[in-house]
């Protein structure tokens, strides 16, 4: 088997930062949004955990569609950035966090479930802030949750391919990923090369479900 060639670890970087920056965007957003799914009793909960759920059944390319047109000069976002971000790396990150959202958002919020109100309303007895409280209890607790999410929606960046030609395209070192270098190398013919960047991606998802796995065995959540 070859090795990854200096194309290869050019879309490597990038899918790396690409990975980071969106696990860091969701799990600043998703950790209230899934602590209030988990407890709220709000007639609007379905709606958004089906809002949170969607990129699961939907295909990347309407996703990817949608976003593109958000991100134009003429979308929504384009207008209040005043530029547009479509096929940048900027563009990338906004379409990976709404892409990876349910991967994130869901086992945070098995995870506050399952962890419940109770620790959190014996630490305000004590006299903790909510925000203390939340660190130094809830957070420990619910530490498979927080592996979970960030094993998985890195991962599953890390494997974007529809949303990110739909909304980045292939820009050498600002928005080519592996999932997009192996597809131009089977365009061009390079099945050998091919096959190196998809057995490192395959052994790569192999290690993190085995993570998860692992990780849910040795960190049970104990609930209240």
């Amino acid at each position: 088997m070859g090795v990854l060639t200096d194309f290869d670890l050019s879309a490597l970087w990038v899918t790396l930062r690409l990975a980071t920056m969106t696990v860091i965007v969701l799990l600043i957003v998703g950790t209230p949004l899934a602590w209030w799914l988990a407890h709220t009793r709000s007639r609007f909960r379905p709606i958004v955990e089906a809002a949170v759920a969607l990129p699961i059944v939907l295909p990347p390319t309407v996703l990817g569609f949608y976003i593109l047109i958000a991100l134009g000069p003429y979308g929504p976002l384009g207008r209040f950035a005043h530029l547009s971000l479509a096929f940048t790396f900027t563009g990338l990150v906004i379409a990976s966090v709404f892409y990876s959202m349910p991967f994130v958002i869901q086992p945070l919020q098995s995870a506050f479930e399952a962890v419940g109100k109770a620790p959190l309303e014996a630490a305000w007895s004590l006299r903790a802030s909510k925000w203390d409280a939340f660190l130094t209890v809830i957070s420990p607790i619910a530490l498979r949750g927080y592996i979970s999410a960030i094993v998985l929606g890195f991962a599953h960046t890390m494997g974007e391919f529809g949303v990110v030609l739909m909304v980045g395209g292939s820009i050498p070192g600002q928005t080519r990923v592996l999932s997009t270098t192996i597809f131009e190398h089977v365009e061009v013919g390079e099945y050998a090369q091919a096959h190196v960047v998809s057995a490192f991606m395959l052994v790569f998802s192999f290690l993190v479900l085995l993570t998860v796995y692992i990780t849910n065995r040795r960190f049970p959540i104990h609930a209240s």
